[in-house]
């Protein structure tokens, strides 16, 4: 899936409040081995090395044109390495943090993947994730109505990217039968200020759309953007509109 830094980066600034709420929840103490899937571009990951001074931390992403921004930011202890984090989490090594923020909505079946995520922790290994709850917020729930209708499900080859987002109760759970604690989970609202049906279209199109957008051509595609922002302004009517943009923040220890 082709992601662009620029289009993704345009609203860095309401994308970077999480992350640091994230690293907050983190101890200092005894991380001298990072790994965080899903970086990115590398920035993020390159604060995370700014925040534990010892520590050799190392970035994985399965897009090379994000990776591509990341020259910048290794030296000694910051790496980083294009490959997918299926591929990543079925390695032996161990880490005292593993580290995601916003990348693992893109991986299906949570049930199976989590357990295998708290595998790559060391004994008293920190576990910080950060992801949207797609199911609940108003442009996926606009998005997903939109590609499972005529005439855009012929087009997509009624392709449906289903969110695999889990509710707290059952991340919680998982966690708990995994041996971790110190276990803290809660879902918070990232406001974004809209001035135009435009403005939200713009800030989903860096990530929720391009599964369907890729698969789209010429006059197909257009109609498409077309009709998402015209629903996107029937269901604010108003603006200046508020979008309440959830994510989830989990963080959790693996028992020593």
């Amino acid at each position: 899936m082709p992601w662009d830094p620029e289009i993704y980066n345009r609203y860095k600034d309401i994308r970077y409040k999480p992350f640091y709420d994230l690293l907050e929840l983190i101890d200092e103490d005894g991380i001298e081995k990072g790994i965080d899937l899903g970086c990115g571009t590398g920035e993020q990951t390159a604060i995370i090395t700014h925040r534990f001074k010892n520590a050799e931390i190392i970035g994985i992403d399965s897009s090379a044109e994000m990776l591509a921004k990341s020259k910048e930011y290794e030296n000694r202890r910051l790496k980083f390495k294009l490959e997918p984090i299926e591929q990543t989490i079925l390695s032996k090594d161990k880490w005292d943090l593993v580290f995601s923020n916003a990348a693992l909505q893109w991986i299906d079946n949570h049930q199976e993947l989590f357990p295998r995520i708290v595998k790559l922790l060391k004994p008293n290994g920190q576990l910080a994730i950060q992801m949207p709850v797609q199911t609940e917020n108003v442009l996926n729930k606009i998005l997903l109505k939109l590609v499972q209708e005529e005439p855009y499900a012929s087009q997509l080859n009624h392709f449906v990217r289903n969110s695999p987002v889990l509710t707290m109760d059952e991340y919680a759970q998982i966690l708990f039968e995994n041996d971790l604690t110190d276990i803290e989970i809660y879902q918070k609202v990232y406001p974004i200020i809209g001035e135009t049906a435009d403005d939200f279209y713009d800030f989903i199109a860096g990530s929720a759309v391009i599964p369907y957008i890729e698969l789209l051509k010429g006059e197909e595609k257009e109609e498409f953007i077309k009709e998402f922002k015209k629903r996107i302004g029937e269901h604010y009517r108003k603006f200046p509109a508020i979008y309440a943009f959830k994510r989830i923040l989990i963080y959790a220890r693996l028992k020593s």
